[in-house]
Parts: C-alpha cells; sequence; structure tokens
C-alpha cells in the first residue's frame, strides 16, 4: 500500500509540474505589421489569373478565391481598405447574349462528373454588354483575355467585355482604371497571354503571334511592361509583381502523351471504352489498323522512313501532325507512289504527296494541348467523300493533325526564348522600381515536377488529381491560387519588411462542385 502512496504522489507531482509548465509557457505572437508597405488602397492589375478565372469561366465562387482577394483579405489584418471586385452575376460563368450562353470563352465554367470535365448547365446571368461601371471602380481590374500590350491600348474595353462592363468609357485603358484609383500598394502579374495565345493555337500564327518584345506601348511587351509600372507608381506607390510561367509547366501542355491513340479507342467497333467500361482491343479494331497500314502507313513508313511507322495493334500509337519545320518530302511521295505498281497508291499519288510531304508522328519533345483531344479521330469533312470512304479523314489517325493543333519543338523553343526574354524585362523593371518581385516561372515549374507541400498538402500540376489547377488545365484551383497568394506574400514580407502570415491552403477547394 505504502508503495502504491508513493507511485500516486510521483503521478500526482508529474501533472502538477505539466500543469506549472502550461501556466508558466506562454507564446507571444508577434503584432502583425504592414512593415513600410501602405495596404490601404490596393489595387491588382493583371489577366485571368489575377480575375480569379477557374475551370473555364469566370463566376463569382472563383472571383472570391482569386489569389488577389486572398492577399486583400490578408492586408486587411494590417491596414488594408476595402478591396471591390466586379461580380460576375452569378455561379454559372460567362456571358449570356440574347438569353442564350455565349460560347467558350465566354462560357460555363465547368465541373468533373466523375469521367472528365463537363459544362454545368444554365444560363448565365450576367448579360453581354451590361455595364456595372457606376458601382465601381473596382480595386480587382484582371481582365481575362488580356495581353500586356493591350492595357495601354485605348478602346480595348470595346474589344474585351470583361474589361467592357466595368470601363467609365470605351476609350479608357486599363492602366487608366487602375491609376485613377491611387494605390497606394498594387500587383502586377501580366505577360501570360503574350505567349500562351501562340502555345494554345499550336504556335500558328495566323491564329494568334507572340507579342514582341520590341515596339511602342501597346505594340511591344518592353515598352508596354515599362509605361504600365510607370503609371502606377508614378504617385509613389509600392507593389509586387510576378514573371510569366513556361507553357510546359502548365497541365494544358503536359497531360496528353506522345503515344495517345489505343488501338480499342480510335478504331470505331462496337464496343468502345467509355468511363467505367474498357474492352479489350476487338477483332475489328484490329482489322481497321490492319487495312490503315496497308493502305496508308505501309507505303508512307517504307518512303520517309524517319517520320512513319506502322500503326500496333496491341500498344498505344503516335499521332500524325504537320511539322512546318520539316523538310518538304511531297516530291519523294508522289515520286514512290506514281511507280509503285500499286494502283491506289498511283490514284492517290498526287494527295499523298500534298497532304504527307510535311507529315509525321509525334515524339518526345511534341506538345499536345488538352484542347485537341476532342479533335483526334474526328473526321475532315472538307475531304472528298472518296478519301472519307477510304478511311483517309480521321485527324491526327490518317490525316495530320494541323500545326493549330500541337507544338512542335521549334515553337516551344520560341516560346521559351520570348517567356525568357519578358521575365528578364519583368525582373529588370522590379530592381529598377524597388518592387517586390515573385519567381512564378520557378514556383509552377516546382509544383509541375516535385510539387508544393503546405498544410500537410502537397499540389502538383497533374490534370484533375493533382489539386493545383482548374479543370481548364490552364488556370489554378482555388488551392492553386492560395499556394500562389502565400508566394506573393513571402516576397512583399522579404521586400517591405511586413509580416504577412501565409494562408492554410487546405481551406481552400480543389474543385467546385456542379452546383454552388
Amino acid at each position: 500500500m505504502i508503495k502504491n502512496f508513493k507511485w500516486l504522489f510521483l503521478v500526482a507531482a508529474t501533472f502538477i509540474a505539466c500543469e506549472s509548465d502550461d501556466e508558466t509557457t506562454t507564446v507571444v505572437e508577434e503584432p502583425l505589421t504592414a512593415g513600410s508597405a501602405d495596404f490601404s488602397k490596393f489595387v491588382s492589375v493583371g489577366n485571368s489569373l489575377t480575375a480569379g478565372f477557374s475551370d473555364g469561366a469566370l463566376f463569382k465562387d472563383g472571383q472570391s478565391g482569386s489569389y488577389t482577394n486572398i492577399l486583400a483579405q490578408q492586408f486587411a489584418k494590417v491596414g488594408g481598405g476595402e478591396f471591390k471586385i466586379p461580380f460576375m452575376a452569378d455561379n454559372i460563368g460567362g456571358f449570356s447574349i440574347s438569353g442564350n450562353q455565349g460560347p467558350a470563352p465566354l462560357g460555363v465554367r465547368k465541373f468533373f462528373n466523375g469521367c472528365g470535365p463537363a459544362d454545368v448547365s444554365g444560363i448565365s446571368g450576367t448579360v453581354l454588354g451590361a455595364s456595372i461601371a457606376t458601382s465601381g471602380p473596382y480595386n480587382n481590374t484582371g481582365v481575362p483575355g488580356a495581353k500586356c500590350i493591350h492595357l495601354v491600348i485605348p478602346g480595348y474595353a470595346t474589344a474585351n467585355p470583361y474589361f467592357g462592363r466595368i470601363a467609365t468609357s470605351p476609350t479608357q485603358t486599363v492602366l487608366n482604371y487602375a491609376t485613377t484609383q491611387t494605390p497606394t500598394f498594387f500587383s502586377l502579374w501580366i505577360g501570360n497571354n503574350d505567349v500562351l495565345g501562340y502555345a494554345l493555337n499550336g504556335g500558328d500564327a495566323t491564329l494568334d503571334q507572340i507579342t514582341p518584345s520590341a515596339g511602342a506601348p501597346g505594340v511591344g511587351f518592353d515598352a508596354s511592361y515599362n509605361a504600365i509600372v510607370d503609371g502606377l507608381t508614378a504617385n509613389g506607390a509600392k507593389g509586387v509583381v510576378a514573371n510569366i510561367p513556361y507553357v510546359t509547366s502548365i497541365p494544358m501542355f503536359t497531360t496528353i502523351p506522345v503515344k495517345p491513340v489505343n488501338p480499342n479507342s480510335y478504331f470505331a467497333d462496337t464496343n468502345e471504352p467509355n468511363c467505367s467500361v474498357v474492352y479489350p482491343i476487338s477483332a475489328g479494331d484490329v482489322a481497321t489498323i490492319n487495312t490503315i497500314n496497308a493502305n496508308l502507313m505501309g507505303a508512307l513508313s517504307s518512303i520517309v522512313p524517319d517520320r512513319f511507322s506502322l500503326l500496333s495493334t496491341t500498344s498505344n500509337n503516335p499521332l500524325l501532325i504537320i511539322d512546318e519545320s520539316l523538310e518538304d518530302k511531297g516530291p519523294t511521295i508522289v515520286f514512290a507512289a506514281t511507280n509503285s505498281g500499286n494502283p491506289t497508291l498511283v490514284a492517290l499519288a498526287s494527295y499523298l504527296g500534298a497532304t504527307y510531304g510535311k507529315a509525321r508522328q509525334t515524339k518526345t519533345g511534341d506538345l499536345i494541348p488538352l484542347t485537341t483531344r476532342a479533335v483526334i479521330g474526328t473526321q475532315n469533312t472538307s475531304l472528298p467523300i472518296s478519301l472519307l470512304q477510304q478511311g483517309l479523314g480521321a485527324y491526327g489517325i490518317t490525316y495530320p493533325l494541323q500545326d493549330r493543333h500541337v507544338l512542335v519543338p521549334t515553337e516551344i523553343a520560341e516560346l521559351k526564348a520570348a517567356t525568357d526574354a519578358f521575365n528578364a524585362t519583368i525582373e529588370s523593371v522590379a530592381t529598377s522600381k524597388g518592387l517586390a518581385f515573385v519567381n512564378a516561372n520557378e514556383l509552377l515549374t516546382k509544383v509541375a515536377t516535385t510539387g508544393v507541400s503546405s498544410n500537410g498538402y502537397t499540389v502538383k500540376s497533374t490534370f484533375v488529381t493533382g489539386g493545383a489547377f482548374s479543370l481548364d488545365g490552364v488556370h489554378p484551383s482555388p488551392r492553386g491560387y492560395a499556394v500562389i497568394a502565400n508566394a506573393f506574400m513571402d516576397a512583399i514580407n522579404k521586400k517591405y519588411g511586413s509580416n504577412l502570415k501565409p494562408v492554410d491552403i487546405s481551406k481552400y477547394r480543389i474543385q467546385f462542385p456542379s452546383s454552388l
């Protein structure tokens, strides 16, 4: 019994000691401070990333989850004022036109339906052309679709409905809209679209071009960027700027492999796979592939073996694409087909030369945008019916995907060179103006490789499941925007001596449901 009392005494003493420690150990948190920054009038300038675009659309909950709104919420703890957002009417996204939903990029947002991205139902209450300018000015001046050069062009409000709905006049520039608010602090993340438009169009310069570095404001990137920062800092405002990520770091260009054509999906028979069921390769699939090899790929692979090979009946196949950087082998193909002794090839000789002279199959180093997935295997209906009947019209399989559908290494090199040049300008301007600088390129490269971890979660760029990006493959998810906001705050703290606290990324969702 005495022994037991001794143990009870020791246990009690231990509890008393613990309680005593709890009472005497006090964690004192350092008071939050803005440092040398003044967040009382915060204005954000940029494009869709600044606006909070997500899942292929601009909508209310997406705007609330923008990295700029997250920043404003943290700024409010150290003297930041109201941050007014030009909210869309609802969570459907995009604009309605005469009672109908507008097409992309004015369309509805997407949600994950268990198989892949799908459009939410409904028609947006945001009417195309309806102005909300009188309820402004709005602190978030992010304009989806805007390039750096657009921010200084008078009349951009008539070309872009997202800016048109908040501009005070048709001739107002985005820069003027921001500076007339006399910000004490600003964020600027612009330039992504100056390369992204070209990339999304597969490097087809007839559809969109990389902005040139040289040229006057509104024409060249460098002069436009300098004019924007000069305007934003004219009244002594401090700010934070970010550079441009490589397109190779976003899932739009990294999701589809160079050999995506599996034998059981793209060669139609009666048992094509769907979301829940994947049927085995059937006799019909094999017969179709063998016919393509006999009528087309066999000839091409024998004439130009370094560009073409037979399609496999057992494993995934590459895509057939146009590569404008290639030497034109059209004359070689015409000559070989004409002298083949095969009546079918003789009859098709001119067509084969014209169609496949600069074609090849995809290989490592090519990038296939997510948007191309909807094109693969569809028919080129502009071809004569006789060619379609011979099975020669399937995009990516028997008919080459065009320049706009794929990025080839020469185009990727162009994009990298332009991005590097723009980023050099951005960092140089940030240094000369004494602004905080965010290396967004480095951050998103890390997201795409090792991932970024915080609060027990790791976000990566893996499409749908990685958590960093939304279902459009370009814009972040709310959690991705939170990671970006933390990077901005870290840069601000280092530059201005503030001690803004990072947000808990686990409190931000990675996907929006179909109904909000």
